[in-house]
């Protein structure tokens, strides 16, 4: 394998890594707003407490969040490790 395909790898894993991390972070935040928000409501805490009915769009961007770093970790290394077996 030539140095240039394991700094593709290289290259594609950052990318995963920092969309990864964009991701999560993004689903964080939206998660945060929204139940301070809910918060704020007065007399409605069922939601609150319960997290009943259940937001999707923050658990799959973090879910996705952290599928994407770790795919970008292994990218990584995997092509960390050929460019150390093509010298």
């Amino acid at each position: 394998m030539l140095i240039r395909d394991s700094l593709i790898l290289i290259g594609v894993g950052g990318l995963f890594l920092v969309i990864g991390i964009l991701m999560y972070t993004w689903g964080k935040r939206e998660e945060d707003s929204y139940y301070s928000e809910v918060a704020k409501r007065p007399g409605d805490t069922r939601e609150f407490t319960e997290r009943w009915p259940p937001r999707q769009q923050p658990g799959a961007l973090k879910i996705g969040g952290v599928i994407a770093i770790g795919l970008g970790g292994v990218l990584l290394l995997t092509g960390g490790v050929f460019s150390l077996l093509a010298l």
